[in-house]
């Protein structure tokens, strides 16, 4: 944190500072910090430098899922202008300061209340401004967007994924009491599909899209919706940003996996209504095929917990630990429901 910067910016000559949980794992992100003076704002510095967890290094390719520098030219751009009207924006920039190491510092709007507490109604509301801004927006293009997001996503991904056929890392006491019948199998399944998903979510109506759409990245703001966190935004389906939303809600814990039915009807109902009152008028069918395919972002999550069994469990950010058996449980019970969703992928494909 620069104080010559901070007094340049903000004219500030004196404040307090708290860093900003975050995902620490991820290269592009060096740090962020609340500052506050007068008014509590945001600080968030990116950096090209590769100091990422495998899975996680940052790119200097403009196309990349994780390209170093793309939430600067996000908001050095204006992007997020093309939504004002659906009921969606990004916290409003104040500076992004180019810095002499090669850094990147973006000065942000605070803004507070966010979508670890929301009602199930608070996150249909979302899914009506979501639907209203990519139903109402224009084929849109910039050589720093992300092309092939959830193929770099997943690819990326170094996981053991032969733990799938392992019947000892299935008798793991996590494992073996908390992951529902049948869900082994589903998942090699799953696994051996996943280039026709792939290819399938890539063949889909295209939107501009938000690509890392979860609780922690989402803001009450009066009746508008905040999003945070812009470092993946580009092409992906139409629906792809639900079908991320919905279950990231459970697996980190903000809603319980029994209430993913629920959560799916209410927010996929208000996503369509809201690209019809944007003017959408494309086949319903196409939308759901991508929320449902969208279940392949997860195809690594699974091998991943069978490798952890041993491991302290530590919240987003890793500042805290989670209690093992409850995250296999509500893990385990939501990859239950992505497999239902990939099979009501499969069935969609064959009658479209």
């Amino acid at each position: 944190m620069s104080a010559d910067e901070i007094r340049r910016v903000l004219g500030w000559t004196e404040w307090t500072s708290e860093p900003l949980t975050h995902n620490a794992m991820n290269a592009v992100t060096r740090g962020i910090w609340r500052i506050t003076a007068d008014r509590p704002v945001i600080l968030k510095v990116l950096t090209g430098s590769d100091n990422g967890r495998p899975g996680w290094e940052s790119s200097h390719d403009p196309r990349h899922w994780n390209y170093w520098r793309r939430e600067a030219e996000v908001y050095a751009e204006g992007l997020p202008r093309l939504w004002k009207d659906s009921g969606l924006r990004a916290p409003e920039p104040l500076a992004v300061v180019e810095r002499d190491d090669g850094d990147v510092a973006l000065y942000l709007e605070d803004v507070s209340d966010g979508g670890a507490s929301w009602s199930l109604d608070r996150h249909a509301l979302m899914a009506l401004q979501l639907g209203r801004a990519q139903g109402g927006t224009p084929e849109i293009e910039r050589p720093w967007l992300s092309r092939s997001f959830l193929r770099g996503y997943v690819g990326s991904k170094a996981v053991p994924y032969e733990l799938l056929d392992d019947g000892e890392a299935w008798r793991h006491p996590l494992v073996r009491d908390h992951f529902p019948e049948g869900l082994r199998g589903e998942l090699v399944r799953l696994h051996r599909d996943r280039e026709w998903f792939l290819e399938l979510t890539e063949s889909l109506p295209r939107a501009l899209c938000h690509l890392d759409l979860w609780p922690n990245n989402l803001v009450s703001s009066g009746p508008d919706t905040v999003l945070l966190d812009w470092a993946f935004v580009g092409d992906g389906a139409l629906g792809e940003d639900l079908g991320n939303h919905i279950p990231d809600s459970v697996f980190d814990l903000f809603v319980p996996a029994a209430d993913l039915p629920a959560l799916d009807r209410a927010c996929y109902g208000s996503y369509v209504r809201g690209l019809r009152e944007a003017g959408w008028r494309g086949d319903e069918r196409l939308v759901r095929l991508a929320v449902c395919a969208s279940a392949i972002k997860y195809d690594w999550l699974v091998p991943g917990m069978l490798r952890a069994v041993d491991s302290e469990q530590l919240d987003y950010g890793g500042a805290r630990p989670v209690e093992a058996a409850r995250r296999y449980r509500e893990r385990g019970q939501a990859m239950m429901f992505l497999v239902g969703w990939a099979d009501e992928a499969r069935r969609l494909a064959e009658t479209l």
